[in-house]
């Protein structure tokens, strides 16, 4: 029974760390402890969604609780890089106003359609989790923000065009579709189901 509480516990983790990447950086400067806790909740959102398939508890309870984590955590880290690297983001204002722009649409699309935000977890959400994570491990622990932001902004917006087009396509709220692709096919199924 222990072990069903994992992936929450994971989950929750993630809640309580946020606040203590913020207080790292709240005199503009970040320690270590401020990458070493980023990987730490990063490490977490890999294995919180694996352990809980593993385990028979993927609910959608979890999985948008899994969602709300990530906005906390990249959140948290979003305002930190403010604090901390403001000169540089500004000098990268393109690409992040680009990224930001998709993900308002994305929450705007979502809340006018469901009331609530999407719960996806697709294949192109992790592409870009691994690219954030790049990102962020080259500017908190580097100083820098070229190459690496750029991507992960473009990533970002690609990311959020899609999963903008999977609330579009599929007639209800639904939690872990891989894809677009996936998606039509989930259409498709509905679809058959109401004839």
């Amino acid at each position: 029974m222990a072990l069903k509480l994992i992936p929450s516990g994971l989950v929750i983790f993630r809640f309580l760390i946020s606040p203590f990447l913020l207080w790292d950086a709240g005199d503009g400067q970040t320690s270590i402890w401020f990458i070493v806790g980023f990987v730490a909740a990063f490490v977490s959102d890999i294995f919180d969604g694996i352990i809980a398939r593993r385990l028979g508890v993927s609910t959608a309870n979890l999985r948008q609780a899994d969602s709300w984590a990530d906005v906390c955590l990249f959140s948290s880290v979003f305002v930190s890089a403010w604090l901390s690297y403001r000169d540089i983001l500004i000098a990268e204002k393109l690409p992040l106003l680009m990224a930001v722009c998709a993900q308002l649409v994305w929450w705007i699309v979502n809340l006018v359609k469901y009331g609530k935000p999407a719960s996806y977890h697709t294949y192109s959400a992790k592409f870009w989790g691994i690219t954030l994570f790049i990102a962020i491990v080259a500017l908190f622990g580097f100083n820098y923000a070229g190459i690496t932001l750029w991507i992960t902004c473009i990533i970002g917006t690609i990311h959020s065009i899609e999963e903008i087009l999977m609330t579009l396509i599929l007639p209800v709220w639904t939690h872990d579709v891989l894809s677009i692709f996936h998606a039509l096919n989930l259409r498709q199924a509905f679809q058959k189901s109401e004839v």
